[in-house]
């Protein structure tokens, strides 16, 4: 919202309007007036604007995308589905969701501005990856608009082709004139002598000449001002506090640990009743508080007066800071908001509490799409506190798994091996040992015989209510299948697609309805087999799970079917998808990985693509080789080899792109170099160099670009 009392940046906000510039990037500490710049043009713009506001929260692709899509559709309008497909579940934002944000911008016939405000909040790489996408698409006529305290990444590739203009604190700064507005407007007359002296001490620091306005205004004498920025704001913050009475210091330090707050919100926090008449109190006075809702419910606090407050309460209040974010993490669970005590509990330095939290929020917040976040809060929480919560260890075992993280993934899987934990876990698990039994049966590091052991095992554990009895019997499947016994995996199967239906659990739904699907077709009961993979080929669709491992059979099993009712085009798609999220199906998960890689390359082989066929069979020995113990499952793939040697000539088609080939496919639509891109995928530059040519010579293209629009035509990126 623009806040009143400002001098106006109209005449800077014109000669930006009408740049011919993709990007303006708005580069300034703190107190600079980044955030009023951005609201002021807002409001004048004749453009639909977008506007994203970032915090802490949103340092997450995911996110991110979700975030800039939904302000795009709230402004300039479109189909409200496309919020849905980017929120999908999954590992790839930059493969999947950054190309379907950046065809909605780049197709839009209404010209119109995205802003981004504190885009400083955004540390992950990935982020700012996803970030180059989509100013890369940005339309004609259209901008995009970004403030930050910081550097901003995306400015070094544009400023050689002149497709950005650059703002900094030099033109942020104010003059006399300014001056004399900002003291105005604290109802301060200031004679032309001394806004020139208040220009020179705050050197045109639009926050320092506020606070000097309100220090004047209560009698205190601007010629004290001198020093830095952070000098001049800690002499004016605590000059200015000591103003207030000191109900109202202690308020604002303490709620100083909020990153945004309400009336109800600060009530439990302090464990008072009239918070919102405060806020509204001190918004009304000038006193750097923000309003972030038209109805005056919510606030948060101008980033350099919180930061001041913050130290202040460590100062004066020392260990008060980690009771008031356990508090406001208890508002937040009853409130529905998890995530958020999560990052209290984390500031607090609650770890016991904190994992415990983590421990529901995991699997959801992966599945959410997510992935860096659940990172995030791994790499904060550190290998010791998981270690001592071993069902937490579980779950980042299943997590780095899932993601095809294969060595982080057998580390935990080794650590859970020997721990010991009696408690009922928050995860919803029966027990400790039945949840180590189900990630030790899926990851069959010891042979299918053991993996249906601990698949029984965790079937007795886990009762009909559990909400892990689906998985249990999927797992259990997997294990009968490994040994051959078809009939019983069949029953799993159907029992646990039942169960996962009825609980929500769509992946496990997805799965095990292909699984019955593909047991049904090599029976011949066609019939049957229609009806569980449409079924399960939909749940994917509508629950976007086309990036997650736990569904990747759905894709083969789809493409047999599509291609026994001679829909020859829709087969090829499906084989796309399948070829495309075979990268983070490793042989930490050797059932699924040779099991997927097996039926797309039976597929391929009717459809006279023997070359990819073939190369499917090498990467299947190569999972073998580390997981040899597969049971009837390396004899199946031993009688399509022969199969496969049967035929004498290969397809005309070349091989196709190898996991690390699509791994760093997505990277080709940013601006990264080939060391940068090496850097994200810890690879040499030579090593991209290899594989960048390697997906040129392919995909039969000879840019990047052309890649990248060969690669969304084929369906190896985006939907």
């Amino acid at each position: 919202m623009p806040r009143t009392g400002l001098v106006s940046r109209g005449q800077l906000i014109e000669q930006l309007r009408g740049s011919p510039a993709r990007a303006i990037a708005v580069s300034a500490p703190a107190g600079y007036g980044k955030s009023s710049l951005l609201a002021e043009w807002a409001a004048i713009e004749k453009r639909p604007v977008a506007w994203v506001s970032l915090d802490r929260y949103d340092n997450d692709p995911g996110t991110l995308l979700a975030l800039i899509i939904s302000a795009f559709i709230a402004s300039v309008g479109g189909d409200a589905r496309v919020i849905a497909d980017v929120q999908g579940r999954g590992t790839a934002a930059l493969g999947r969701s950054a190309p379907l944000v950046a065809a909605v911008l780049r197709n839009s016939t209404t010209p119109f501005v995205l802003m981004i405000d504190d885009l400083h909040e955004l540390t992950s790489p990935d982020c700012h990856d996803v970030m180059s996408v989509i100013i890369s698409n940005m339309p004609a006529g259209s901008l995009f608009v970004s403030a930050s305290r910081h550097e901003q990444p995306h400015v070094a590739w544009l400023r050689p082709d002149d497709d950005v203009v650059e703002v900094g604190m030099e033109s942020l700064a104010l003059d006399a004139s300014g001056a004399t507005q900002v003291f105005a407007a604290s109802r301060v007359e200031l004679s032309p002598h001394d806004s020139q002296e208040v220009v020179l001490r705050t050197e045109g620091w639009p926050v320092g000449m506020q606070l000097a306005a309100i220090l004047s205004r209560d009698g205190g004498n601007i010629a004290a001002i001198t020093g830095d920025d952070l000098t001049i704001a800690d002499y004016l913050y605590r000059t200015t506090l000591t103003l207030l009475p000191e109900p109202i210091q202690q308020f604002l330090r303490r709620t100083a640990v909020l990153e945004r707050m309400s009336g109800p919100l600060c009530d439990y926090v302090l464990n008072e009743s009239s918070s919102q008449a405060k806020l509204l109190e001190l918004e009304a006075s000038g006193l750097f508080l923000i309003r972030l809702d038209r109805r005056r419910q919510w606030f948060r606090y101008h980033a350099l007066f919180q930061e001041f407050l913050l130290s202040e309460l460590d100062r004066l209040e020392p260990g008060r800071a980690a009771q008031l974010h356990a508090r406001a993490a208890d508002w937040h669970e009853r409130h529905g908001s998890p995530a958020r005590a999560v990052e209290h509990l984390l500031e607090a330095e609650d770890v016991a509490r904190a994992v415990q939290v983590i421990a529901q929020l995991m699997l959801p917040t992966y599945e959410s799409g997510q992935v860096v976040t659940v990172q995030r809060w791994l790499s904060v929480l550190g290998d010791d506190a998981i270690a001592e919560y071993p069902p937490m260890a579980t779950m980042a075992g299943w997590i780095m798994a899932l993601t095809g993280q294969t060595r982080e993934a057998e580390r935990w899987a080794a650590l859970v091996e020997h721990a010991t934990f009696d408690p009922t876990p928050a995860d919803g698990t029966a027990s400790f040992a039945s949840g180590r039994a189900m990630l030790r049966s899926y990851l069959c590091a010891n042979g299918p015989e053991e993996s249906r052991q601990d698949a029984d095992f965790a079937l007795a554990q886990e009762p009909s209510w559990s909400p892990w009895r689906d998985l249990a019997l999927a797992v259990a499947g997997e294990a009968c299948l490994a040994l051959g016994d078809v009939s019983t995996a069949k029953a799993h199967f159907i029992e646990a697609s039942e169960v996962a239906r009825t609980g929500g659990n769509q992946e496990i739904g997805a799965i095990c309805d292909a699984e019955i699907g593909l047991i049904a077709m090599t029976a011949g009961d066609w019939d049957i087999a229609e009806t569980v993979v449409k079924r399960s080929r939909a749940t994917v669709s509508e629950h976007h799970l086309e990036d997650y491992a736990a569904a990747a059979m759905v894709f083969p099993v789809a493409a047999r079917f599509a291609l026994h009712q001679g829909r020859t085009t829709d087969a090829q798609r499906e084989l796309a998808s399948a070829m495309r999220v075979r990268t983070i199906c490793t042989h930490v998960l050797p059932m699924l990985a040779v099991r997927l890689r097996l039926h797309t390359a039976y597929t391929y082989v009717a459809l006279g693509d023997v070359a990819t066929a073939r190369h499917l069979a090498r990467e299947i020995d190569d999972i073998i080789a580390q997981r040899p113990k597969l049971g009837v499952l390396v004899d199946e793939v031993e009688r399509f080899k022969s199969r496969l040697d049967a035929h004498s000539s290969e397809a005309l088609s070349g091989p196709p792109l190898t996991p690390a080939e699509l791994r760093l496919l997505p990277y080709l639509q940013t601006h990264l170099t080939y060391p940068e891109i090496g850097a994200r995928l810890f690879v040499s530059r030579n090593t991209v160099s290899t594989e960048v040519s390697a997906i040129y010579r392919k995909l039969g293209v000879s840019s990047r670009m052309d890649a990248v629009n060969r690669a969304i035509d084929v369906g190896l990126l985006g939907a």
